[in-house]
Order: C-alpha cells, then sequence, then structure tokens
C-alpha cells in the first residue's frame, strides 16, 4: 500500500493559519491530497511566514517556522473581504472535500464562509474547525495562555524552580491531532451517506483531554501534580537523570521490578533490590532522593556509551538527552525529514507527521 498517495484525488482548501489548522492540511498533503493554502494578501501571508529567529534572512518570504507546517501546498493570496477573490474562493469550494478553517466565532458567517453556507454550496463538504474555547467564544487562543489554563505550565518545571511552558506549541499540535482524526471519521461516515459534515476542536479541549495520568491523579485521589523535573510521579526510577564518568547525561526509566532488579545489577548494587527502602515501587517514590543518591555513583563508575551498551543487553530502557543536532544526526531522524524548494529557490525542511507504517 502506498501511503504517500493514499488520498490522491482528495481536495482540501485551507483556509486556517498558524499551526493546529495546517498541521492538517500537512497531513493531508504528505499523504497525496491536493491542499489548496488560502493566505491573507493584506497581511503578507500566514502570520508565521514573520516568525523568525535573529538569524534567518529578512528579506525571505518565509520562515522556519513557515516551514515546519507547510509542504506540498499550492498557495493562494486572496483578501476574502474582496467580492472577486470571495468568488474564486467559492469555485474552489464547490467540489472540495474540505475545508479546514479557524476563524474567530462569528468571522467565517460574515465573510460568507461559515459552515451553513457552504454545506447549501457543497453538501458532501468536510467542515473542519479548530478554535480556542469553543465554536461560540470570541475569546483568541494562544498555546502559551492555553498551556496555563489548562494546568501544563503549572506542573512542568523543576521542584523549586518556575513553572515552564512545553517548548513546543503543544495545544496547537494537539488539537490538529483531534481534528484529524475527527475528519477522518467525517470522510468515513461519508462514505456511507454521501454528506459532509462539521467537525470541530477547541485548544482548550485538547489541553484538557490530553493531561492522562496527571488528571486522574487529581480525579480520584484529590493530587495536584507539583513540578518534578523529568520525574514520573507514579514509577521510580523513571526520568531520572544520572550523569557518567565522561559527563553525558543518561535518563532512566524502570517500568518494571525486574528492570529495576536488572540496572542495579548492572550498576555494581544489588543490595539495592532488598534494601527495605526500595523493595518495591511505592518505597521508591517514598524514598526517592535517597534512591537517587544511591545510584548516582553507579552510573559514575561508566562512560555513557559502554554503560548503554549494557543496559541494552539487558533490556534496561536508558537513553542520552539528546539536543537537536544529535537528533538529526541519526539516520532514523533523516529518514522522517520532507525538503521542498521555495518559489525564491530555497531549499525548505520539515519533520514528516504522518509517520505510521500500513501494510497489507
Amino acid at each position: 500500500m502506498n501511503k504517500s498517495q493514499f488520498f490522491k484525488g482528495l481536495k482540501v482548501i485551507e483556509l486556517a493559519s498558524v499551526l493546529a489548522g495546517p498541521s492538517v492540511g500537512l497531513f493531508f498533503s504528505e499523504l497525496g491530497a491536493k491542499v489548496i493554502k488560502v493566505e491573507n494578501k493584506l497581511t503578507e501571508g500566514d502570520v508565521t511566514r514573520k516568525w523568525k529567529l535573529p538569524s534567518e534572512n529578512k528579506e525571505s518570504p518565509f520562515s522556519a517556522y513557515y516551514y515546519s507546517i507547510n509542504w506540498h501546498k499550492e498557495v493562494l493570496m486572496m483578501d476574502l473581504m474582496d467580492p472577486e477573490d470571495l468568488a474564486v474562493l467559492i469555485e474552489l469550494l464547490k467540489d472540495a472535500d474540505v475545508v479546514i478553517t479557524n476563524f474567530k466565532a462569528g468571522g467565517a458567517e460574515k465573510l460568507g464562509v461559515g459552515y451553513e453556507q457552504l454545506k447549501a454550496l457543497n453538501p458532501s463538504l468536510i467542515y473542519a474547525s479548530v478554535n480556542a474555547y469553543g465554536e461560540d467564544n470570541p475569546k483568541p487562543g494562544f498555546d502559551v495562555v492555553i498551556q496555563a489554563e489548562t494546568g501544563w505550565v503549572f506542573m512542568n518545571g523543576e521542584e523549586k524552580g518556575l513553572p515552564i511552558k512545553m517548548p513546543v506549541a503543544l495545544m496547537d499540535v494537539l488539537a490538529g491531532h483531534q481534528l484529524k482524526e475527527g475528519v477522518l471519521l467525517a470522510l468515513l461516515d461519508r462514505e456511507k451517506t454521501g454528506l459532509g459534515a462539521k467537525v470541530s476542536i477547541s485548544l482548550f479541549d485538547a489541553g484538557v483531554a490530553s493531561l492522562a495520568n496527571q488528571a486522574t491523579n487529581w480525579l480520584n485521589l484529590n493530587s495536584i501534580p507539583q513540578r518534578m523535573g523529568s520525574q514520573h510521579p507514579n514509577i521510580a526510577p523513571y526520568g531520572d537523570i544520572f550523569y557518567t564518568s565522561d559527563n553525558k547525561a543518561l535518563i532512566v526509566s524502570t517500568g518494571t521490578n525486574k528492570q529495576w532488579q536488572d540496572l542495579c545489577e548492572i550498576l555494581g548494587n544489588p543490595g539495592l533490590v532488598t534494601d527495605e527502602r526500595f523493595q518495591d515501587n511505592s518505597h521508591r517514590l517514598a524514598h526517592r532522593a535517597e534512591l537517587c543518591e544511591a545510584l548516582a555513583s553507579g552510573f559514575k563508575a561508566y562512560e555513557a556509551e559502554v554503560l548503554m551498551r549494557i543496559c541494552e543487553e539487558r533490556n534496561v530502557p536508558i537513553a542520552p538527552i539528546r539536543n537537536m543536532q544529535e537528533v538529526f544526526e541519526l539516520q532514523a531522524a533523516k529518514d522522517l525529514v520532507l525538503e521542498e524548494t521555495m518559489p525564491d529557490g530555497t531549499v525548505s525542511k520539515r519533520v514528516k507527521t504522518a509517520v505510521f507504517k500500513i501494510s497489507s
């Protein structure tokens, strides 16, 4: 099965900007759909074109941020308040399969591209909408604000440090995944009914829905997740960081007692297994500081590469903490890069989003 052509023949109109909506357009583009991205010519296009690092070319019409979620899209610059441009868009929408929007409440209807308006034009159209707090809430949404409102910032950071946001626009990424899942279900249903549907997601809902075990720790135990760095609130050692003799940082995760026992043997301290402070996971959690202190000297006895090799042989999960350069020196990461030559002649790169495998 050729995954890259799975949606060949599908026509997607992208009226969304920034990250969440365009990430859905990217997904369909990667899978062979024709994606037409409509950008506001009055603002010189998607705002992310101007979100540049200090080292970027100020004269280029593109930024690295823009590259991240735009690949193989046909770009049209339009002013949807201009009747001529709107007429062109309406013509494109007549036979489109999916339209992606992120207008503020009431904005799409004012322009003539609301769900009911387009449903009358094209009953089989899937209308995918991303918003901040709900379809009827006009409040604008920004990732860092919603990360803060949904609990992510409070629980992220070091124990005695400041609250910290996740270093990617995680709410947008999560909302994009939710939206594409809804669109896929709507497309599946259309195969049966021939009718389109409206799919919407808010950044707020996506953020709360992804709290997973941190949410259930509160909902079931009234336990408010606290900042604890990379450590896991329910497992130890898991997410704990140790330094080797060559001063490399390694992070360890022992999800089972067997892995814990093997780690102790590898580090030359099997007595920790029978130490009453560490005899099971609940005890290790209660004595985490002592646990980390007891393990540290064992890590210091190894060079990182040697210890990682031994742990891999014993199926003990451990990993180096890589920076971005080190990540993309790995062949596995290089295989996930998409390249494209832009209209100005520059070669752009971004990471694939459709990375699942399908076989028949």
